[in-house]
């Protein structure tokens, strides 16, 4: 597998999720909008689960509904990301490569993200994240220097100005979806608002 690229969309919905329950364990699902190839372009994410991670009923529902979604935006589902209720623990849990497990079955280069609890403060200098690889048939820890995440002090002051303005209420995973079906787990509005403050950051959309 070669580089790995990560949006500043799907890193702030990955940090405000993490942010949101920070008692907990938290999950959810990478995607890209990049056709299949050899670098990995995750453009955004789904925030799935923050109480129960290892219900499987929960998971393939949530899994299913998302595939379906993908199908109709002309996204895949290219990995999986999780932020342990111990901060200073970062290793994939049992729950964790299963469902990794689950996603190298549809994508040969799917990577699995541990949120890094320690890490994630304003002003750190790297990306909160530990990054795994399926090799040789099992998921190893891949070099932290394959993973880019282009314009970093730009998505760190983007996702201060959320915290700032209360945004990371906006958010909402998968799980209070179905306490509240009302409720919008493909996170239109909050992706509108990121995108947003990225457009004037960066130049583009």
């Amino acid at each position: 597998m070669g580089e790995v690229e990560l949006s500043c969309l799907a890193y702030a919905k990955m940090y405000l999720h993490a942010s949101q329950f920070p008692r907990c364990s938290v999950n959810g699902l990478l995607l890209s909008s990049s056709p299949a190839g050899a670098a990995v372009c995750i453009t955004d994410c789904v925030p799935l689960l923050h109480s129960h991670l290892s219900l499987a009923p929960i998971t393939q529902l949530a899994l299913t509904q998302v595939d379906a979604w993908c199908s109709q935006t002309q996204q895949r589902i290219v990995g999986y990301y999780q932020a342990n209720a111990c901060v200073s623990d970062s290793s994939p849990t049992p729950c964790a490569l299963k469902i990794a497990e689950k996603i190298f079955e549809q994508c040969n280069n799917a990577v699995l993200l541990m949120i890094d609890g320690e890490k994630m403060f304003p002003g750190c200098r790297v990306p909160p994240i530990v990054m795994y690889e399926r090799k040789d048939a099992r998921w190893t820890l891949k070099d932290k220097h394959t993973i880019m995440l282009r314009q970093w002090e730009e998505t760190c002051s983007i996702v201060n100005q959320l915290f700032s303005s209360g945004d990371q209420t906006l958010l909402v995973d998968f799980d209070s979806h179905l306490d509240d079906i009302t409720k919008d787990w493909t996170n239109q509005k909050l992706n509108a608002k990121i995108m947003e403050l990225i457009s004037p950051a960066n130049g583009n959309v």
